[in-house]
């Protein structure tokens, strides 16, 4: 119990203040090969690109201990791009969404006829098109767009943002939020439990109280002695808590595991399961709207592929292949000390585009969700910190286990011989 508090002197505090497990994320682009067609119409051929991976390392910083048996933290990301495990470069071409002008546009659907005619003009002066052909690095970390000042223009207010524009331009050397979480110094039920995220104990975007809700631990620990059921975490790219649940008990290089999975209720609509009504507006089932979270974009997250989703949507667009082996997450925790042994995260980002009517750029684009991109984080404890872990939280602890079994055997003849000579 020591060794899995939060605390300056137990074993597991180094693993919990800079992570040295060697974390990965590798990337997955979807190539639209049809961008003239899908503008008149037709169904969007898409491409899998990639993957191109990057060494990830998380570290902890502001690191606050409270008279409350809480600590508080900053945890950052750090991407650094892998050329020898990647399959093609960052400087590699690729033809996308324009996302930031589809995306726009559907955000611009309900306004005045004049200013989507504005918006459209502003579009054809910067030459701005549907479908656009960029670096891997520019779609990821951001490329300059004179767009971003003429919609600040057009509708002050609709892109809290200026400069650069990239889908994951906020990703790399940032951290992901005040996370404040109990300690375990005095109820080691509670260990890695979050007790507030930005000082908040429930956010907003949602609505039902239930969604709102900050439930779970930060996603890299749980508390000790964990139960076949499930395991729940608050994950701010996701914008909500998440709930996995257990498939079945294993062993990862000897050590025991539970091994949770994400139930195929975790990104169904509010028809199929009620309690994600809170989520809604809802699509088809396997997608989330995350737009109250993404400055109102009309974005989605999914399983990649839509893995575990409404067949629809896989076949509204040609390309994708959902299997559970390549597409589904899975973390396999040691269920002793609620320390994850090996994870693959992902997670899909996807856009529904349309054609909006007033803007030409739009053409005759049929209602899709269209997948982005996909990306899996993943990693696994290995070399001398698995060496340790395993001396020291499933050896050790086993071996006295054993040894009370031996000293309880011997006691019980010595206590039958005492009460006979008495």
């Amino acid at each position: 119990l020591q060794n899995v508090r939060i605390d300056p002197t137990s074993i597991s505090f180094s693993m919990w203040k800079d992570i040295p497990v060697p974390f990965y994320m590798s990337v997955y682009i979807f190539e639209v090969l049809n961008p003239k067609e899908a503008l008149q119409g037709a169904k969007p051929v898409l491409n899998q690109r990639g993957p191109y991976v990057y060494r990830e390392y998380r570290y902890k910083t502001n690191i606050t201990f409270h008279d409350n048996d809480t600590v508080s933290f900053l945890e950052y990301r750090q991407l650094f791009f892998q050329p020898d495990m990647s399959n093609g470069s960052e400087e590699e071409y690729v033809v996308v969404p324009n996302v930031l002008m589809m995306g726009a546009a559907v955000m611009m659907e309900n306004l005045p006829n004049f200013v989507k005619l504005l918006l459209s003009g502003a579009l054809a002066g910067l030459k701005q098109e549907a479908f656009m052909n960029r670096t891997v690095g520019e779609i990821l970390w951001g490329y300059e767009d004179p767009l971003i000042d003429t919609i600040n223009t057009l509708v002050p207010g609709l892109l809290p943002f200026k400069g650069k524009f990239g889908i994951f331009i906020e990703f790399n050397n940032s951290n992901s939020g005040l996370f404040t979480v109990h300690t375990g110094m005095k109820n080691i039920s509670k260990v890695h439990m979050v007790d507030s995220w930005n000082g908040l104990k429930k956010v907003n975007y949602w609505r039902s109280n239930e969604c709102n809700m900050i439930n779970g631990t930060a996603g890299e620990m749980w508390p000790p002695f964990m139960s076949p059921t499930s395991l729940e975490f608050y994950s701010p790219d996701a914008c909500r808590s998440m709930t996995l649940v257990y498939e079945q008990s294993g062993k990862f290089k000897g050590v025991p595991t539970y091994r949770f999975v994400a139930p195929k209720t975790l990104f169904a609509n509010g028809t199929d399961y009620p309690p994600n009504e809170g989520f809604c507006p809802c699509m088809q089932s396997g997608i989330q709207n995350v737009s109250t979270c993404r400055l109102k974009a009309p974005m989605f997250i999914s399983h990649p592929h839509f893995y575990n989703a409404d067949p629809a949507l896989v076949s509204a667009v040609e390309g994708l292949h959902p299997s559970k082996d390549q597409h589904a997450l899975f973390l396999d925790v040691h269920p002793m000390t609620g320390i994850p042994m090996n994870c693959s995260i992902k997670l899909q980002l996807n856009l529904y585009i349309k054609r909006v009517s007033g803007i030409i750029q739009t053409g005759k684009i049929k209602p899709v969700v269209l997948p982005l991109l996909w990306f899996a984080e993943s990693g696994s404890i290995e070399g001398s910190v698995l060496k340790q872990f395993y001396t020291n939280l499933v050896l050790i602890p086993s071996l006295m286990d054993y040894l009370q079994y031996i000293f309880l055997g011997l006691s019980v003849p010595l206590i039958i011989s005492a009460a006979v000579l008495m």
